[in-house]
């Protein structure tokens, strides 16, 4: 694991591609995250790109909380504040650095290459997250999409079938021969056929 990187940049722009679109008046629409509006979700990406991209540039400011803790909020100006720290992070994770060493996100230590796969896969996950919540087609980049079942398999007993509990909570079982995308949306314990 420690030897793979990412370009994290196609599948950051297929998430700023589907904020653009998002109007006004979907802000408030349910999405598959529990708890979180399109309103939430949104100011959760606005969140984890700052601080992720800490992360990756091994600067402890703004990683030691845990993204739960409290629901987030989205300014006035995410419109513009989205793709800009899409953009910071994607420059970020394109130096080696930081794949290498150990870094903090999440209120967690864990290898600058770990950090990196959990990056694409919030990208992925959250990307098909607010693509369903908003009726949008989602095909996310390839890449980050095997990053995301590369970094999520290996945790989730029973791949496919017997359910448990994965990386990120209880897994959703998937039909055999389920696309790649639905069995990383399982593994990351959301249910690939969820609808508003």
């Amino acid at each position: 694991m420690s030897d793979t990187t990412v370009d994290l940049g196609p599948q950051a722009r297929v998430v700023a591609r589907l904020a653009d679109a998002v109007r006004d008046d979907q802000l408030g629409l349910p999405t598959p995250c529990p708890d979180y509006a399109v309103r939430e979700l949104l100011g959760h990406l606005v969140g984890l790109a700052a601080g992720l991209r800490a992360a990756g540039r091994k600067e402890s400011a703004g990683t030691a909380t845990d993204p739960g803790a409290t629901l987030p909020e989205l300014g006035p100006d995410w419109r513009a504040a989205l793709p800009e720290a899409l953009d910071e992070l994607v420059a970020t994770w394109r130096a080696p650095a930081a794949w290498q060493g150990m870094t903090r996100a999440g209120g967690l230590d864990l290898p600058g290459a770990v950090a990196g796969l959990v990056t694409a896969d919030e990208l992925v996950v959250h990307g098909w997250d607010l693509a369903r919540a908003t009726g949008q087609a989602y095909a996310p980049d390839e890449a980050a999409l095997k990053a995301a079942h590369g970094l999520l398999a290996p945790a989730a007993p029973g791949e496919g079938g017997e359910g448990g509990d994965g990386l990120f909570g209880p897994v959703v079982p998937v039909p055999a021969g389920a696309s790649l995308l639905d069995r990383v949306i399982g593994l990351a314990g959301r249910d690939p056929a969820w609808t508003p």
